[in-house]
């Protein structure tokens, strides 16, 4: 049973989730602290209102009183000078818990019973009690609760609001200052991500942050050894099919001595032998160093140049090889400028149309078609299996049925070409609109992207 890939964590999303996270709560929690702070200062200075206003009130309510001459002569309503909204109301009582005076829409219900001096808290009044006349006259001054919520509420929005204007501006900040952080990781991995499968030199990062510093040079230290072991491996496969070619040409030279020299059927029969499996070997060690000039040349030049020349050099040095064969060329009349080095493109060219003259029913005519980045040989077969064609640009894959063996090395050269090149190739077959027939189609940047 396989198990589910987890998904890699991205450090930029995790590090602006933590830091957004702690400034979301450090705000909440200071302003939260701060409404706290200003409703304790507030319920002093209301608390001081009131007890203020009890102080100032009793000495006129006990001046009136005493104007009246008797302590209970009923209940007198102070009336209001002008519609207000009442934030203080009062009643005075004897010590028998009458009512002497109250004021302008105080409701005496709500006032709690009177149990000495000081500040009291119901569920609807604030009330300060306070008294004069050795008791006699007593004073209860209230402030709705629902006022000082009201304030309370007031102050919380006051601060809260410009945290809910200012924080997801403060996000955003903070997302924008950390990808600005983490730009030079994502250039550094864009490089990485525009280099060639065959591009092992050292990246650049002088631009990363001190942190991640040891992580590239340690990347470049392992890139530095991986080309340096390529390297060994290619030049040790170009060395050793460039000391073949002597030894195999002795051979077939030897071989065809032999033939020459001798009358028995057999023996000339062998020798044909011989010298056909040396042809063989000579044209895979010519192979091996292609696919290793393929693999380790400089791709790309600093001036361009035409391609058409290039082409008409290949083919005609193709035919010649293979006694004549006719190869079709339609080229442009314009030039196909492009700065890949001309050698390793005509590495590309030979290949291919060798590939077609060698494969193609024997006499049948290749087709060559240039054009700026793109280059098309067609030649006449039997049609190739999709299962095959998949697999014949394979290093030593060769196609079943074929009229002239090959090393199996052709399409693996042009296909290393145009992987370092940053094109492609397109096998098909048959041809379209045909039931025959077998087309190489290589793709490629006619020059160098900046």
């Amino acid at each position: 049973m396989k198990t589910a890939r987890l998904r890699p964590v991205s450090l930029q999303k995790r590090l602006a989730i933590a830091v957004g996270l702690l400034v979301t709560v450090l705000w909440i929690a200071a302003a939260s602290f701060t409404a706290y702070r200003q409703r304790l200062q507030m319920d002093m200075m209301f608390d001081a209102s009131l007890e203020e206003t009890a102080h100032r009130v009793l000495p006129l309510v006990v001046s009136d009183i005493l104007s009246r001459g008797d302590l209970v002569t009923g209940t007198q309503t102070v009336p209001a000078v002008r519609p207000h909204d009442d934030s203080f109301s009062y009643i005075v009582r004897d010590d028998k818990g009458s009512i002497l005076m109250i004021s302008h829409g105080a409701d005496p219900g709500l006032f709690p019973a009177w149990d000495g001096i000081g500040f009291r808290t119901t569920h609807d009044l604030r009330v300060y009690n306070d008294d004069a006349l050795q008791g006699t006259v007593r004073i209860s001054v209230a402030e709705p609760m629902v006022h000082r919520k009201r304030m309370a509420f007031e102050v919380r929005m006051g601060l809260l609001a410009p945290i809910a204007l200012v924080l997801p501006l403060t996000l955003a900040g903070i997302a924008g200052l950390i990808r600005y952080g983490f730009a030079p990781l994502r250039q550094f991995r864009l490089r990485l991500a525009r280099r060639g499968a065959a591009d092992l030199t050292p990246v650049d990062a002088t631009d990363l942050p001190a942190e991640v510093q040891p992580l590239a040079e340690t990347l470049n230290a392992l890139l530095t050894r991986l080309d340096a072991a390529f390297q060994a491996e290619r030049s040790f496969a170009a060395n050793a099919a460039h000391e073949l070619r002597t030894p195999l040409a002795g051979a077939i030279a030897q071989a065809q001595r032999l033939r020459a020299e001798t009358s028995d059927p057999a023996v000339i029969a062998r020798a044909s032998d011989i010298e056909t499996v040396l042809k063989r070997l000579t044209r895979l060690s010519e192979g091996l160093m292609s696919l290793a000039r393929a693999e380790g040349g400089r791709l790309r030049r600093e001036a361009v140049q035409d391609l058409r020349p290039v082409v008409r050099i290949v083919v005609e040095d193709a035919t010649r090889l293979a006694g004549g064969a006719r190869v079709t060329l339609d080229l442009p009349e314009m030039p196909v400028l492009s700065d890949l080095d001309p050698d390793l493109f005509g590495i590309l060219v030979r290949n291919l149309v060798s590939n077609a003259l060698r494969h193609g029913c024997e006499g049948a005519e290749v087709r060559l078609r240039l054009e700026p980045g793109l280059l098309r040989v067609e030649n006449d077969c039997d049609p190739v299996e999709p299962e095959v064609l998949a697999r014949v640009g394979a290093r030593f894959e060769r196609a079943p049925g074929a009229v002239r063996g090959g090393a199996g090395l052709g399409l693996a050269i042009v296909q290393t070409i145009l992987g370092r090149a940053g094109g492609e190739l397109r096998l098909t077959s048959p041809l379209p609109g045909t039931t025959r027939g077998f087309a190489a189609e290589a793709r490629f940047a006619p020059r160098q992207q900046a």
